[in-house]
This record gives structure tokens, sequence and C-alpha cells, in this order.
């Protein structure tokens, strides 16, 4: 057998033959199916933790969040794999990091022949099922759930797991996982949300038109939070008592120095988790874990065995209270998302500091903001340029979001805006050497290959710096 059959057979009990997969085990093991809890996966998509009140946002209500936080546990120190859409996807699906499962730059899949979360769940003895975007793309199909509808807007999400949950009768749990699309681009044109109240970070420019797009993004994170009500009394309603709660986001928000970027930004995201009876109610943890960890962990939950070879290892005894501690280094990459963004990242992250590498400063750092400038989304960094040319401050700025260097050393601690470079103080120079060291052999035991996937705009060029196919 394959390594793959072989960690697919651990897993699920069972021995691969030539024909399919035929049951096993020991004589002596109970004939009756165990008591396995539903569960459910509520994501969100280009969500940024500390716009939520749970995480100290302050610029709108997010109540039903809130009352989960309320009922499980917050994970004050949860990242994902790499912040753009499809690699952390397949992360999350998969338990590998993405240079080990084959998605590496935006809008690419895992390879086929992975041992895939659903898989393990179907072989458990669930019926697995996905709405709307949780795997990426046209890739929903190659993860096997048994009911999959890549909808994703949250009224066409609503109908869809409204019809299933009422109609369904098959006696397996569930294994429900949910996506919408909120709050990725584009935004609507009206929000409820006041521009001229809004604290914006203090990375941006502040300028009118960022307001308005900051409103129109924050009405998306409310109208997420909105349906997490309806979601959860649907489950309730439906589903055994005996059921896992999880919520998170793919990545953060689609502003400069988050979405596309390894700033905490970019890859610290909202993971709240729930079961009643388990967790205990109100609880948080400054546990660290990725989401590359989801997939063993919603094994471990399930009742089975978590599989060799994975990148990520079971919190779930963080869940039970057991332990505060999971890991003590988080890593993170970012392959670039196509020919809009050319761009290599690789960081590792302590509770203290955090170490990035761009492997290419002379690359220019471009995204769908700067370059599409869109209505629904953009539009506002025409501001930032024309202000930076009569601003210091917004010059400084609008240079940082397209230039790079080639190291950059954060304390966390003292600084978790990540606004002070200190890659060239001396007096940071052990803690650099030492995470230089680790970033590069976990590099090299991933098999990472830094690859460029396309021609890169250069930073000496700011003239070439347009939209391309």
């Amino acid at each position: 057998m394959s390594d793959w059959n072989l960690r697919f057979a651990s897993v699920v009990g069972c021995a691969a033959i030539a024909v399919g997969w035929v049951a096993c085990g020991r004589a002596d093991e109970p004939t009756e199916k165990p008591n396995r809890p539903d569960l459910v996966v509520y994501l969100a998509d280009d969500l940024s933790a500390r716009d939520l009140t749970v995480y100290g946002g302050e610029q709108i209500a997010t109540p039903a969040i809130d009352r989960l936080a309320s009922e499980g546990m917050t994970f004050q120190r949860a990242f994902v794999a790499s912040p753009s859409c499809a690699p952390s996807r397949a992360a999350l699906l998969t338990g590998l990091m993405p240079a080990r499962n084959g998605a590496e730059e935006n809008h690419t899949f895992p390879r086929e022949e992975l041992l895939k979360l659903p898989e393990v769940l179907n072989e458990l003895g669930y019926q697995t099922a996905a709405f709307g975007k949780v795997a990426h793309g046209k890739s929903a199909d190659s993860y096997h759930f048994h009911v999959h509808d890549r909808k994703q807007d949250i009224p066409e999400v609503r109908k869809n797991v409204r019809e299933f949950l009422q109609q369904r009768n098959d006696t397996r749990p569930l294994a429900l996982f949910v996506g919408v699309s909120n709050p990725h681009v584009p935004w609507p044109s009206e929000s409820t949300v006041d521009p001229n109240g809004l604290e914006l970070p203090s990375k941006w420019i502040d300028t009118p038109q960022t307001r308005v797009q900051r409103s129109r993004y924050l009405q998306e994170v409310k109208d997420l939070d909105a349906y997490l009500d309806e979601l959860r009394g649907l489950v309730s309603e439906r589903l055994s008592s005996d059921h896992v709660f999880m919520f998170s986001s793919d990545h953060g928000a689609q502003f400069p120095f988050g979405k596309w970027t390894l700033y905490d930004e970019g890859i610290h995201v909202p993971l709240i988790v729930r079961q009643q009876g388990v967790i205990e109610p109100g609880s948080r943890t400054d546990a660290m874990v990725s989401w590359v960890d989801l997939v063993p962990t919603l094994i471990d939950l399930a009742g089975g065995t978590v599989p060799e070879g994975l990148d990520g290892s079971s919190f779930a005894s963080v869940l039970r209270g057991k332990t505060n501690a999971h890991r003590d280094r988080i890593f993170t990459t970012h392959s670039g998302d196509r020919k809009m963004n050319v761009y290599l990242s690789r960081s590792v992250r302590t509770e203290r500091h955090k170490l990035i590498w761009n492997p290419h400063p002379e690359f220019a750092f471009t995204t769908h903001i700067d370059l599409l400038l869109r209505a629904t989304s953009g539009d506002y960094f025409k501001e930032w340029t024309e202000f930076a040319k009569s601003d210091p401050r917004a010059a400084t700025v609008v240079a940082k979001h397209h230039g790079r260097p080639q190291w950059e050393l954060y304390d966390l601690e003292a600084d978790p805006e990540e606004a002070h470079n200190l890659a060239d103080d001396e007096r940071m120079a052990s803690v650099r050497a030492e995470l230089t060291k680790e970033l590069r052999a976990w590099i090299a035991d991933q098999g990472d290959q830094l690859t460029v996937f396309h021609e890169p705009l250069l930073l000496s060029e700011p003239e070439t710096w347009v939209a391309r196919k």
C-alpha cells in the first residue's frame, strides 16, 4: 500500500484490498457503533480577528459571536497557514502546510491523492456536507463531501442549509461545514455603519473613501454575525445536543497590511469552539494553534485516530481544559496571488517575536487593492497615492505597502502593530539569528522550493505596476 493508504487505514481501522475498502477490527472490540458528536464548522471569508468585540473590537457590535464565546472557548492566538483563500482552506482540509499539500499560491489546489478531512469523517461514519465557501472554488468536488453546494452569498447559503437540515433524515452523525462570502469583496454600496465615527488602524492613511469602504466591510461583518444566530438555531433544532460548533476565518481582511501579508493582521484569525458539557463556557486560552491543527482536532473530537505525517496536531486537550499550551512556534507562508501579487514571504512567530523573510525584496508588493482600485473595494488607494505626493507620513505608508525589506523582526509584546522593524537592531541579533536558523530549517524540512510562480513586477519600475491577467 502507498503511504497515503497506510495512513487512511490507520485512521479508520480498515484494511485496503485490491477491490476496495473493507472493515476490520479485533475480535474483542465492541460491535455497537460509538457515539460521535455532530460537528459544525462556520467559516467567514477575509475577516480580521481584531474587528470582533470578543477580540477587543469597538467599531461594531457582534452579539452572536459574543454569545458563542460566552458558551465556549475563545482562542486568543489562532493563526492560518497562509493568508489567502485557496492555500488557507487547503491547509484546513488536509492538515498539511502549502508546500506539502501543493496549494502554494492562491487559486491552486492540493494534490488529488492526499488524504482529506471529509474522507476520514466519511469512514468514521459521518455524513459530510459543505455549503458555501468551504473548499476553494472548483476544488470542492475533490474533497468528497457527501453533499456540497458552492453558492456562498448569505441568502443562498441560508436557504440551502435550512432546506438540507429540515429535509435531512440521515441517521449518521453530521459533519456540517458552512462558509459564507462575507466579508470578502465586493462590499455593498450601502452600510448602516457611520464612516465618520470609525477609528482606523494606525498603519492606514485616513481618507474619506477609506472610511466609506471600511464601513462597508464592517456591514458585512455585522451580516455574518447575524447569520450565525440563525445557523445556531437550526443546529440546536435539527442536530443532537452533543455537537461541536466551531467558528473561524480563513485569514485577515482585504486591506493594506492584512490579507496577503504575514503580519498578524493577515494571519491572526478568530477561533471559538463550543461543546456543551466538554468545553468550559466563557473560557479563553493563550494556546497558540494553527489551521493545520484543525484536521487532527476534529478527528480527535470525532473519536477517530489522527493519521501520522500531518503538519498539524490535535489541541483537543486544550478544549477539554487539560492544558493551556499547544505550540511554541507558528510558521506561515505566502507564495502570491497569481499575477496580481507575485511575492514570497515566510515567517516564524513565537509568543514574543516574529521574524518575516521576504526572499525577493526587489519585487514590488502589489495586490488587487492597488492594481484594480475597484469602487466595491480598493478605490480608496487612489486617495492614498495622491495624498502621498504631499504628505511625508502618507508617502511612508504607501512605500511600506509596496516595498518590504528582506528581513523583518518584531517584538510583539512591545509593538503589537508590527510598526517597528528590529531586524537591524544589534540588541536583537541573537533573537534574529536563532529565528533565522529555525525558519530555514523548517523551510528545508517542508521541501519548500521558494518557487516564484510568475514574472514579478519590480520595485524599481513603478510604471509597470498595472493589472495583468
